[in-house]
């Protein structure tokens, strides 16, 4: 069931040993098709979209959005116009923070998490900053788990947003999203889930979480960097405001007023990234193909065993124990700086990330500097386990 051979870029070696590639949570490698899929574009049917007539233009418009189509599909959105190419997660949440501006009132209140990646919080800063809105976490557990008693408290008629990851880059915690999400309605508060780290590791059904929004990034998927995608419901997406002016998103222009496409269009301005939305749509396909049940079990499974081994070692310290956990193992040697114990495993051959992981408030609330983050995908093996086991036990021995 490997699928390990389609990635072409695991088969190299890195400071002359097999590589280990165990930083998925930064961003995943690429399988040969979707390699492939941006060639071909390149290389057959490169064009500037919907606003030319010869045959190029056709094709790649086509291919752009069937790439549209299949990521609709792919989160069980009710239609493609609810699908808003951007150069990822991070654009998606600025995008979403511009758009609110007239609707968040003075006072109001922005909530998010202790867990959240600084891309789900800054956006919000600079948005309670020019509308005087105010912002608040819901705190976490030492184990690292949303304190849902906490969530009920601060989820009240005056939130006018929730914004929250679904699955923690920095501890691997699976939030309860469906649950989070129906607390926020019953306030009258919109949502939106940061899905860059669940989007290939968990089933998403955005109609099924009843979100208003929903985001994530190509990249973590085996699609190309610099594309992504914002999910709005299509009546808030109607409703609201465009970000960005310029070509593709406006329906008439004079020198002195503009009317605007429907949605998706109004929040594209500008060129599109054509050849990133192609192989967003091939990994999607690639993804289709595999059984992907069987493939996250055994990714779970792998975590587990990988777990057990480095609990082993002494010195080891897991940070973060929370009950549902997806890819991620952060942790620490004690007396060791994250950085020294990440350049070891990287003269070992083993791709990790030290760091704060963009996740500086959540590194306060740990009481931690940063940790040692090893973050798995469906392609990792058991010697990829044993390799990291072996070569954390190594560091540990020199530090």
């Amino acid at each position: 069931m490997s699928i390990r051979q389609d990635f072409p870029i695991l088969a190299r070696q890195s400071r002359g040993k097999s590589l280990v590639y165990l930083d998925n949570g930064a961003t995943t490698q690429k399988p040969q098709a979707v390699i492939d899929a941006i060639d071909t574009y390149y290389r057959m049917h490169n064009s500037n979209v919907h606003r030319a007539a010869h045959e190029l233009a056709e094709e790649a418009t086509q291919m752009m959005e069937s790439g549209r189509t299949l990521c609709q599909e792919f989160i069980n959105a009710k239609d493609r116009k609810e699908i808003i190419f951007t150069r990822g997660t991070t654009e998606a949440i600025n995008l979403v923070a511009n758009v609110l501006t007239q609707r968040i009132q003075p006072g109001q209140d922005i909530l998010l998490t202790e867990l959240e990646h600084h891309s789900n919080i800054v956006p919000w800063q600079m948005l309670a900053e020019r509308t005087g809105a105010n912002i608040k976490a819901v705190a976490i557990t030492d184990d690292g788990e949303l304190d849902l008693e906490d969530a009920a408290a601060k989820l009240c008629k005056n939130t006018a947003l929730f914004a929250f990851t679904h699955v923690s880059n920095g501890l691997g915690t699976i939030n309860p999203a469906k649950t989070l999400i129906k607390m926020a309605k019953d306030v009258g508060a919109l949502t939106l889930v940061d899905g860059a780290q669940a989007i290939l590791h968990l089933p998403v059904d955005v109609q099924d979480l009843d979100c208003d929004f929903y985001v994530f990034s190509g990249h973590k998927l085996y699609a190309p960097t610099g594309i992504g995608v914002l999910y709005g419901r299509e009546e808030l997406l109607e409703a609201l405001p465009p970000w960005q002016g310029g070509g593709e998103m406006i329906e008439q222009v004079t020198l002195t007023s503009s009317t605007y496409q429907s949605a998706p269009y109004k929040f594209e301005a500008g060129t599109p990234n054509v050849a990133g939305a192609v192989g967003l749509g091939a990994a999607i396909t690639y993804l289709k193909q595999q059984p992907i049940a069987d493939l996250v079990a055994a990714e779970d499974a792998l975590i587990k065993e990988a777990l057990s081994g480095l609990q082993q070692i002494p010195g080891f310290q897991l940070v973060g124990k929370p009950n549902k956990r997806s890819a991620v193992i952060s942790f620490l040697l004690d007396g060791s700086h994250p950085n020294d114990v990440g350049t070891l495993l990287d003269q070992q051959g083993i791709a990790v990330r030290s760091g704060h992981h963009c996740n500086m408030p959540l590194m306060t609330r740990l009481g931690v500097p940063g940790t040692v983050r090893a973050s798995f995908s469906l392609y990792n093996s058991e010697a990829d386990v044993d390799r990291l086991i072996a070569g954390v036990q190594k560091a540990s021995t020199f530090l």
